[in-house]
């Protein structure tokens, strides 16, 4: 009865109950949410407070200025946020597979989301497991279970009644959702579906809320803090002043309203958004998806990359890589996605001899083989065993015609491969003989030969030179295989098999491995020189990981290379043990997903912000916890990419590169602007400390305050956000996590800005009421004059490190237009009836504007003299003479 399997009405009742064979989605949030989350900042909370004190001082324009920027901040950050889902939804392709299932006694194809506990499954080779089955047939099958484990060689599968009763045992005797059939056949018994499944048991893991906040979110916090404690000292000051003065008490909350409007920053929410925007849009166009925004800057943060192996550094695919002749010769294999242009080659032979030699090794790779290997229109695609698959694609780059081949040599009979035979043999027809050809492992094949060939020719074997050769390759973290040829007579009744396997000659060895994607050295050199550690965590063993690691250009000592083993005793031991552990490990091998997770949440204790990439379920956890999670959009598993805040459209480890350097110039701009909008805020607030205290009248209106902030800062602010990288972006350092935003060069240039500023408006404020001015005039002059600063500010926050004449004035063309429109605007309200009079604004001569220019300007002077003593500073530091400023 068992084999008849499930009666359709059994399946339905059982899907009823136990729900679709499907992981648990999370609603997405409405655009409403989405909308009411933007709001969720201590900044934000500020420019509120400043809004109802506005309103309930009956100073509604105030209000309204405020509310029109947290509505466009608000649309902005929905806008993106909404477009980057999308993008993310674009690059799913993993369609839920079909099954073929025992019901009613015939066998039936389905979806696999209709699978339910107790259904027969069928498996064959290229299909997808499509639930946890208990395996009761099983022929010759293997499984990729890289996604769940991380491992990148083949697990060979048993059924149940030959496997003992443990652990390890029975993960042989299972197959497990999602992972892939790369050989055989077998037959199953569904034990578990959908969140119940192995599959599913890791994905709770991301139920978890993450314990790890983007740094972009943690320096605002801070700032918005600091902010708001200045503003509230100064605006204290003031008042007591004021009330010691006699001021009424309207004109004292008017002002203070008028000072805090202008010394917060209201304009940075819109600037943040708008710079991450672009940084999202300019990571797009390197195939680098930004599902949450803050991750842009997340990623330029990022101190250390913990990043997967299998499918992330390597191309996720069985290739040949190392031929080595019987007479030494060794020849490499080009690992490049594109067949038809890679080569094989030594560097003392041309390409032509090195295929000429190696054809027979080829030919014999090709025959004993059931693969089938097709060129389609994205390119070449290969069915059947991953090893059969690697050594056609292998003789294809080698000159061999695989289909032509095979007619000249016609199969009579094939030896398949069992695992306990370890080799596979086929006999063809080649004139009046019979052609044997020979692949499998190399001491087996050894003991077959008696002789070589060795340029041709045919020499007597010597066994322990070729067992050495294996040795040596597989040092290298390399899977060998060897091959065999040999001629015998034709049996009159076909019947060929073990005994006709003597007196071969051995062909040589190959080396095949999952090769290292040709792009990842160069990346991971630039992210050395950037300053950013790299450690790779993985499923697979010791040897393979470290081998690879050495390949892709990662730094590490023998020391550094620590299993699962050891990272099981390190927690048992407690964190501090796990701490101790992975402050100097950057290989971790054999690790299980629970442990990746544990390792990526040790390297942030130690004060690391981590960005982790990977393609695999096993990824997800450590994928969702740390500071940034990156997933492979191609070949990554759809739980990866839905727990990622990034996703890699093109699988390129570059791509990463590329996104820490638009990141580095996303959090660049948004310093910019907050250098530009606090140092001008806190040149106004100055003004008012020397003004007030010194008996003079109040040097700017409310309403003049708020037209400041709107002009300048409200259309500034957005172009300096859209600045382009200055090019050293990957020359330094990441900041340090525990740097806030206002270090010590801001917090100095602020400090010149201030005083140039803020002093300076002062003493012509005072300069001019002495020399006769009215107050409304005086004003009117000082008002253009914080206009005409706020423009030179605008530019000199372009760079923190170059001289701003060394930029291009058009380099950023935005910025040009910004600064003439808020210049165009300001000189316009001075002539529109109803608005001058609101803003208390009258027309200026050209010899005043030119005056008031040339005092603008000295704030350029002082920021060029400060930024080349740094240079300097630090030119002295990199030859020893000097700190670094």
């Amino acid at each position: 009865m068992a084999q008849l399997g499930l009666t359709t009405a059994q399946a339905a009742q059982r899907l009823v109950e136990i729900g679709p064979n499907a992981l648990p989605r999370p609603k997405p949030p409405s655009i409403v949410a989405v909308f009411l989350r933007q709001f969720l900042s201590p900044l934000i909370y500020i420019l509120l407070a400043a809004a109802a004190v506005s309103l309930a001082l009956g100073e509604p324009r105030d209000a309204l200025f405020i509310a029109v920027v947290l509505l466009i901040n608000g649309v902005v950050g929905t806008a993106q946020e909404h477009s980057a889902d999308k993008a993310a939804a674009a690059l799913s392709k993993m369609e839920q597979p079909d099954a073929t299932v025992i019901r009613d006694g015939a066998q039936q194809r389905i979806e696999a989301r209709s699978v339910v506990p107790g259904d027969i499954v069928l498996l064959e080779a290229g299909g997808r497991v499509p639930a946890d089955l208990e395996l009761v047939e099983a022929s010759d099958l293997q499984c990729d279970e890289s996604l769940l484990t991380g491992e990148s060689l083949p697990v060979r599968k048993r059924a149940m009644h030959e496997c003992a009763d443990d652990e390890a045992h029975n993960r042989l005797c299972r197959a497990y959702a999602g992972t892939v059939v790369n050989r055989g056949r077998g037959r199953g018994v569904v034990v578990a579906t959908g969140a119940a499944s192995e599959f599913g048991r890791i994905a709770r893991e991301l139920n978890r809320k993450s314990v790890s906040r983007p740094p972009l979110l943690i320096r605002l916090e801070r700032f918005s803090r600091l902010i708001a404690l200045a503003v509230g000292v100064a605006v204290a000051l003031l008042v007591a002043v004021g009330l010691l003065r006699g001021m009424p008490l309207s004109e004292l909350f008017m002002m203070s309203v008028g000072l805090a409007v202008s010394a917060i920053p209201e304009g940075l929410p819109v600037a943040i958004s708008v710079a991450l925007a672009i940084g999202m849009r300019r990571m797009a166009k390197a195939n680098v998806i930004v599902r949450k925004m803050p991750a842009v800057e997340s990623l330029g943060s990022c101190t250390m990359i913990a990043t997967d192996k299998t499918g992330t550094l390597t191309m996720n695919e069985l290739v040949v890589t190392d031929i080595r002749l019987p007479d030494g010769t060794a020849l490499s294999c080009d690992v490049g996605p594109d067949v038809d242009r890679c080569a094989i080659h030594t560097a003392d032979t041309t390409d032509e001899e090195a295929r000429t030699r190696v054809s027979a090794l080829l030919r014999a790779a090709a025959l004993p083989n059931e693969a089938q290997l097709a060129r389609e229109a994205k390119g070449w695609s290969g069915t059947g065993d991953t090893v059969d698959i690697a050594l056609l694609a292998a003789a294809h780059k080698g000159g061999t015609v695989v289909h032509e081949v095979r007619q000249r040599y016609p199969l009579v009979a094939r030896i398949p491969y069992e695992p306990d035979l370890r080799y596979a043999a086929s006999f063809h027809r080649h004139e009046d003989r019979i052609r044997v050809f020979v692949k499998g492992a190399p001491e087996t094949l050894i003991a077959m030969c008696d002789h070589v060939d060795v340029r041709g020719s045919v020499s007597p074997i010597q066994r322990e030179v070729l067992l050495q050769q294996k040795e040596a390759l597989a040092a290298q973290g390399l899977r060998v295989l060897a091959f065999a040829e040999g001629t015998i007579g034709a049996e009159p009744d076909e019947v060929y098999g073990h005994g006709h396997l003597v007196n071969l000659t051995f062909l040589g060895l190959a080396g095949m491995q999952d090769p290292v994607r040709p792009e990842v050295p160069d990346a991971i050199r630039e992210c050395y020189n950037a300053g950013i550690e790299i450690a790779m965590v993985t499923g697979d063993d010791p040897v393979t990981a470290s081998a690879i690691a050495t390949e892709a250009g990662i730094r590490f000592s023998a020391e550094q290379v620590v299993t699962g083993g050891q990272v099981r005793q390190a927690e048992q031991l407690g964190e501090k043990a796990l701490d101790d552990l992975t402050r100097h490990a950057r290989i971790y091998a054999r690790v299980s997903p629970e442990q990746k997770l544990a390792i990526v949440m040790s390297l942030a204790r130690a004060g690391h912000f981590i960005a982790v990439t990977g393609d695999g379920v096993n990824d997800a956890p450590a994928l969702k916890h740390a500071h940034v999670g990156v997933a492979m959009g191609r070949k990554g598993t759809e739980v990866a990419k839905e727990s990622a805040d990034i996703v890699i459209a093109d699988d390129n480890f570059a791509s990463i590169v590329s996104g820490i350097r638009e990141g580095r110039v996303a959090y660049a701009n948004i310093r910019k602007v907050i250098f530009m909008l606090v140092s001008t805020g806190a040149a106004e607030v100055t003004l008012f400390m020397l003004a007030i205290p010194l008996g003079l009248p109040m040097p700017l209106l409310p309403v003049q305050l708020l037209w400041l902030n709107l002009v300048t800062n409200g259309i500034q602010d957005v172009a300096l956000a859209a600045e382009h990288a200055e090019g050293d972006e990957l020359s330094y350092p990441p900041r340090k996590p525990q740097e806030p935003i206002f270090d010590r060069v801001m917090i100095r240039r602020i400090g010149y800005s201030t005083l140039v500023m803020g002093a300076g408006g002062f003493v012509t404020f005072y300069w001019m009421l002495k020399h006769g001015y009215p107050e409304e005039e005086a004003r009117n002059l000082l008002l253009l004059l914080f206009v005409l600063f706020e423009n030179v500010q605008t530019f000199n926050s372009r760079s923190e490190r170059q001289s701003v004449l060394r930029l291009g004035f058009f380099s950023n063309p935005m910025l040009v237009v910004s600064v003439l429109a808020a210049q165009a605007l300001h000189m316009a309200a001075m002539y529109i009836p109803g608005l001058s009079e609101a803003v208390h604004l009258i027309p200026v001569s050209l010899n005043a504007w030119i005056s008031l220019a040339l005092v603008a300007m000295t704030l350029t002077m002082v920021m060029e003299l400060d930024k080349g003593c740094t240079r300097s500073g630090r030119q002295r530091a990199r030859h020893g003479d000097a700190p670094v400023m």
